[in-house]
């Protein structure tokens, strides 16, 4: 890796030369501008106001726009005489917890290498310092024409070190919190507590840019003459209408994206198990409710049992009837026999 920035660090009375050497890159997709009507790049000229004519690299320097529109003349000499000790050196100023740095302040990183062979040995100090202690340098350097604040610490067996905003450069976030009064339930907080579980933990080496990836296949395809791939659109948010049916359906999706499809969401059980348990004592227990069920069984048994005897009864009634009826008309018949044999 190309170095950007030779110098030292400065470790009380201890020199430890260095090279800085960017610690990341970028891999988003640039594009040109063109002009759409013939598809021509469209180029910027860095052209003289007074001489009126484009003005070549070498030629170009910097200048102060003082308040009254006059351009002052600064030289990379002028630059390189100011009395600043950190303008080769990275100076440490004092080693503090990791958890005193505001995330809001880090910047770029870079990673410093020893430069030469009589700097390893005070570059492996200071690395095994910082190890042992479990604390960050706070440091100041200068980088591209001003002083920045940094922070070192240990990357596996490297000391890497992260520019800082001053303080002064953060911005308060105190008209950036909504202005409404809004409560949140616990029932709300356990759903979401339920929801972060699920999501658990990431490798953070297997996420990757998918709109970079898109891009890339958009370029091939249109270079190819292909078709472009369809985009599904994509769902409008930002219209929560029901926040407990949202953080339900969150968990449930989550459980399903992990391979527990089918899996009842054990939280949201658990919240609606505390109101029937808040309701049970209205019940006064499982007893009542068990002595009334047995109360109708029993009353429908009898019931049932009553209408079987009273149908048996009509039953017996009715073969009674139709014997008697028998009975009648076989007397009846019989008596004309006996007349005619008289």
């Amino acid at each position: 890796m190309r170095s950007i920035w030779n110098g030292a660090i400065s470790f009380g009375l201890v020199s430890i030369p260095i090279k800085l050497v960017n610690a990341t890159e970028n891999h988003s997709i640039s594009f040109r501008q063109i002009h759409t009507a013939d598809g021509g790049r469209i180029r910027y000229r860095k052209v003289c106001e007074l001489e009126e004519k484009e003005v070549p690299t070498e030629e170009i320097g910097k200048g102060y726009e003082a308040a009254d529109g006059s351009i002052i003349p600064i030289t990379d000499e002028d630059l390189a005489a100011l009395p600043l000790p950190t303008a080769k050196t990275i100076e440490i100023v004092a080693f503090v917890p990791a958890t005193r740095i505001d995330p809001l302040q880090m910047d770029a990183a870079y990673y410093l290498a020893a430069n030469g062979v009589p700097a390893a040995k005070p570059y492996t100090l200071l690395r095994e310092a910082l190890k042992r202690s479990q604390k960050v340098a706070i440091a100041k350097f200068a980088l591209r024409g001003r002083e920045r604040l940094g922070m070192l610490r240990v990357v596996d067996d490297v000391i890497a070190m992260h520019g800082l905003l001053w303080p002064d450069e953060i911005r308060s976030p105190q008209t950036v919190a909504p202005d409404t009064e809004v409560t949140v339930r616990e029932a709300e907080l356990d759903l979401a507590d339920a929801l972060m579980d699920t999501l658990g933990e990431v490798d953070l080496d297997s996420l990757h840019d998918d709109y970079r990836a898109a891009v890339e296949a958009m370029i091939t395809a249109k270079v190819e003459g292909g078709v472009l791939p369809e985009v599904e659109p994509a769902e409008r948010g930002g219209q929560v209408i029901d926040l407990m049916a949202a953080l339900e359906s969150s968990v449930r999706a989550a459980k399903e994206a992990r391979g527990e499809e089918g899996a009842e969401v054990a939280e949201v059980t658990s919240i609606k198990g505390r109101k029937r348990a808040a309701s049970a004592p209205k019940a006064s227990g499982g007893k009542k409710s068990t002595t009334g069920a047995a109360k109708k069984t029993a009353a429908s048994k009898s019931a049932a049992s009553k209408s079987t005897a009273a149908g048996a009864k009509k039953a017996a009634a009715k073969k009674t009837a139709a014997k008697k009826a028998a009975a009648k008309s076989t007397a009846k018949k019989a008596t004309p026999k006996k007349r005619a044999s008289a």
